[in-house]
């Protein structure tokens, strides 16, 4: 009676089913690489569903927070620390890679065969030149709520809804009949959001076995050590960087991990963090952090805090600069250190972000042939993985940072158990 209860306990644990689901998709991948259409289908419909909820709960979450603020001024203060911490960290991550980069040396020995990718990458080299930082913090401001919202433009629908959340408190008690509407239908979300999450492991299965399919495991060989590079990095800036700001700050960095265990195993199954941001402002409310700052520096951090994207970028420029034999002196590398810090902030929310940012900041300098972003398609899809688990464990940790920093952090009077709070107490 106890074996059965306790197979049935794991068998409908979600962290299980996510494991099995992307097992079950390496396996299926390679055995099967007819299957790597129909795979990247269910991939990407269980990316559209989470996609379809992300606008309304990051709406709904900041005015709320912002209306549920006593003390205006906060809320300008909470925004300041959270850009002052992005640009840290960020610019930690970057110099991190340049020196990884370095010191590896990936590229050296390299033999490209552009020619052959070509065709692909003009895609990609078409939307770079026309991005321009100075577009991208104009298009900040949306022509019109209904296209941010259409389009999924998470810092267009950041900056409405601050602007909607200031004007709710304007209101006063007239205001509360609104507020307690919204309160509801934040509610109903996150109720979808929990039914979408059951089919997270199917999500995760299409995901891993689409890019074995697609790319196989051979293809890997020749750009291992950039892989690795980048992996290698990404677990140090984890487990040294961000490890020692929780240490710093005086809250487990274990116990962190283990509460989002959960979506650490869908990011790297969907090689998305956009698949668990909904999931991420529930979580890190249940860790401790009050509605009102989750409210504002999660979807601020998806796209200013995005430390997993700035390692490759800086990575990936200093390898294609070893492929092409192309020496860079250390003004050079502080130039692209610079362009890194304003190109990469719109990765979050342009498609092909990954590409296209490389893209431009290499037409930018115009030292490295932009054509060289056809030697990373073939691997991209993994590093993404590690790009995608970084940023939203950064953002996680820059979550509960800034709640520390504002006394809005109350952690669980009980044990975090299974990605759970037990705690009934009220955060400040």
């Amino acid at each position: 009676m106890y074996t059965c209860l306790a197979m049935k306990k794991l068998l409908t644990n979600l962290n299980f089913q996510v494991i099995t689901g992307i097992i079950l998709g390496i396996s299926v991948g390679f055995c099967f690489p007819s299957f790597g259409p129909t795979a990247k289908l269910i991939s990407d419909t269980f990316i559209r569903l989470i996609t379809l909820l992300i606008a309304p709960i990051i709406f709904f979450t900041i005015v709320l927070g912002i209306a549920g603020m006593s003390d205006i001024k906060k809320v300008g203060r909470v925004g300041g620390k959270s850009l002052l911490y992005f640009e840290i960290v960020s610019t930690c991550a970057l110099i991190i890679g340049l020196i990884v980069a370095n010191v590896l040396r990936p590229g050296d020995g390299f033999v490209s065969k552009i020619a052959a990718d070509a065709s692909k990458v003009a895609v990609y080299q078409k939307a770079a030149a026309n991005m321009h930082w100075v577009d991208f913090i104009i298009h900040i401001v949306p022509t019109s709520i209904f296209d941010a919202f259409a389009q999924n433009n998470v810092l267009q629908i950041l900056f409405f809804a601050i602007l909607f959340g200031f004007a709710l408190t304007r209101m006063g008690e007239e205001g509360q009949s609104v507020i307690g509407l919204f309160d509801k239908l934040s509610k109903v979300f996150f109720n979808i959001m929990r039914m979408v999450m059951r089919v997270a492991p199917i999500g995760a299965f299409g995901g891993m076995a689409y890019t074995i399919s697609s790319y196989g495991i051979k293809t890997l060989q020749p750009l291992a050590l950039l892989m690795a590079s980048v992996y290698v990095t990404s677990i140090f800036f984890i487990f040294g960087v961000l490890h020692l700001i929780c240490y710093l700050y005086k809250f487990s960095f274990w116990k962190y991990l283990k509460f989002i265990k959960a979506e650490i195993l869908i990011v790297w199954g969907t090689s998305s963090s956009e698949s668990v941001l909904p999931a991420m402002m529930h979580k890190m409310e249940e860790f401790g952090c009050s509605k009102s700052v989750v409210g504002l520096v999660i979807p601020a951090g998806y796209s200013f805090n995005l430390d997993g994207t700035t390692i490759y970028l800086s990575m990936s420029v200093i390898f294609l600069a070893q492929v092409f034999h192309i020496p860079l002196t250390l003004l050079q590398q502080i130039t692209i250190i610079g362009i890194l810090m304003i190109t990469s902030k719109g990765a979050a929310g342009v498609t092909g972000s990954g590409f296209i940012i490389l893209a431009s900041t290499l037409a930018a300098i115009k030292i490295i042939p932009a054509e060289g972003v056809a030697i990373l398609l073939g691997v991209d899809r993994f590093m993404s993985e590690a790009r995608a688990i970084t940023n939203m464990i950064g953002n996680g940790i820059a979550t509960i940072v800034i709640a520390k920093s504002e006394h809005e952090f109350s952690p669980p009077v009980q044990p975090l158990l299974n990605g759970k709070a037990l705690m009934n107490a009220p955060k400040k």
